[in-house]
C-alpha cells in the first residue's frame, strides 16, 4: 500500500478535453512498482485514441500516455530510487512468443495508456520486470524528461531497422520525419547506411540535414513518377546502390503509405511504422516481381531499451533539439496543437500538480 496520492488528465470522451482527476492509496501486488513521472511524451497513437476513435482495450475514463520516463518511489526494494524508462510494451516474459525473440507482440502485454492508466499523471503503477534503469551518465546529459521518448519514439525505429536487416552502405529512404521518423533517419545513418529522407516540412528536413543525413527531398505537391526521379537522382548523387533500398514509411498517412510501397524495387525491404485508419490501394504483385519484403513492427521488444541508450550514453545519438517539454496542465492545448501539426519536435508533457 502506498499512501501516493495520483493526479491524472483522463481523456473522458472522444474528442473532449481531458479531465483532471485524483486517486489515493494504491495497492502495489507482488512485483509491482510506483513510479514517479518526470515526462510522458505525446505520441501519434494517443490522437488516434483520442481523435480517430482507435478503441482502448480498458473503457473510458482512461489516462492516455505510453512514453514514460520517471523515479521509483514505492514497491520492490531493488528498484527504489531508480530512474527508470518504462517501455511501451510491457510483456509477460512466459510465451512462446516472448521465449522466442518476439515479445514485443506478446499476447499478455500490457500497454500503459490502452490496458491501463498511462503517464498523463503523477504516477504509474507498473510491473518492475522489464523495466529499463537510466545510468547516471546519461542522467548527466540529458533530464530525465527528455528521455522518455526513448520509449517509443526511439525504440520503435531501433527496432524496425533491426529488424529490416539493413547494412552499411545499404540507402535507407525514410518517409516522414517527425517525432519518430527522425530518429529512424539518424538511427539509419549510425547503421552505416546511405539516407534520403522524404517530407513536406522544410523545417523538419532542414534539421534531418543538419544532423548529417545524406539528401532531403521535398514532397510537397509532387506526384509519385517525379519522386522516384529524384530519389534515383539523389542515389546517384551519394553514391547509393540502384537496388536493395531500405524503405521505411513513419508518416502514418495514405499518401505516405501509397508513396512508399511505389518506390519498392529489386530486392527492396518495406516497413511500415506510421499507423493510419486509412486504406490504402497497392498491387502486392509488385512485392513478387521484385523479390521484395513488406514487413511491419510493434513497439520495440523490451530488452532493446539497454542498446538504444547505449547510442545516448556514448553521443552517437543525441535527442535535446527534437524534444520540447510542456507542462502537463497544458495537455488539452497540445493535443489540439499536435493534431493540427503546429509542432515539429516530440513534446514531452511534465507533471505539474498542486
Amino acid at each position: 500500500m502506498s499512501s501516493e496520492k495520483i493526479s491524472q488528465w483522463q481523456m473522458v470522451e472522444l474528442n473532449k478535453e481531458f479531465k483532471l482527476t485524483e486517486s489515493s492509496d494504491i495497492d502495489l501486488k507482488k512485483g509491482e512498482v510506483l513510479v514517479k513521472i518526470a515526462g510522458c511524451g505525446v505520441c501519434h497513437t494517443d490522437l488516434s485514441f483520442w481523435h480517430s476513435g482507435v478503441q482502448t482495450k480498458q473503457q473510458l475514463p482512461l489516462t492516455l500516455g505510453h512514453e514514460i520516463s520517471g523515479t521509483v518511489v514505492a514497491g520492490d526494494a531493488k528498484w527504489l530510487k531508480k530512474a527508470v524508462i518504462i517501455p511501451a510494451v510491457l510483456p509477460c516474459g512466459e510465451c512462446d512468443f516472448c521465449k522466442n525473440g518476439r515479445s514485443n507482440i506478446c499476447r499478455n502485454q500490457l500497454m500503459p495508456g490502452n490496458d491501463f492508466h498511462g503517464g498523463f499523471a503523477s504516477h504509474i503503477k507498473v510491473p518492475s520486470k522489464f523495466l529499463c534503469p537510466v545510468p547516471p551518465s546519461v542522467l548527466k546529459k540529458y533530464k530525465l524528461e527528455e528521455l522518455s521518448v526513448i520509449a517509443d519514439a526511439i525504440s520503435t525505429p531501433y527496432q524496425v531497422v533491426k529488424k529490416s536487416e539493413l547494412e552499411a552502405g545499404d540507402l535507407a529512404i525514410v518517409i516522414g520525419v517527425g517525432g519518430v521518423g527522425v530518429y529512424g533517419s539518424l538511427i539509419a545513418k549510425i547503421a552505416g547506411a546511405k539516407v534520403i529522407a522524404l517530407d513536406i516540412n522544410e523545417e523538419k528536413l532542414l534539421t534531418t540535414k543538419a544532423n548529417g543525413i545524406d539528401a532531403t527531398l521535398n514532397i510537397k505537391g509532387l506526384d509519385i513518377k517525379t519522386i522516384k526521379e529524384k530519389i534515383k537522382e539523389h542515389a546517384k548523387e551519394i553514391n547509393a546502390p540502384k537496388f536493395g533500398w531500405k524503405i521505411f514509411e513513419f508518416s502514418g498517412t495514405k499518401a505516405g503509405q501509397e508513396l512508399a510501397f511505389n518506390l519498392i524495387t529489386f530486392a527492396s525491404t518495406l516497413s511500415i511504422v506510421g499507423f493510419t485508419m486509412d486504406k490504402v490501394e497497392v498491387r502486392l504483385s509488385n512485392l513478387m516481381a521484385f523479390d521484395a519484403k513488406l514487413i511491419g513492427t510493434w513497439g520495440c521488444r523490451a530488452e532493446l531499451y539497454p542498446e538504444v541508450l547505449n547510442l545516448i550514453a556514448n553521443d552517437r545519438l543525441k535527442i535535446s533539439q527534437f524534444v520540447q517539454t510542456f507542462p502537463m496542465s497544458q495537455i488539452n492545448e497540445v493535443f489540439k496543437n499536435t493534431l493540427e501539426h503546429k509542432y515539429t519536435k516530440r513534446s514531452v508533457l511534465v507533471p505539474d500538480f498542486n
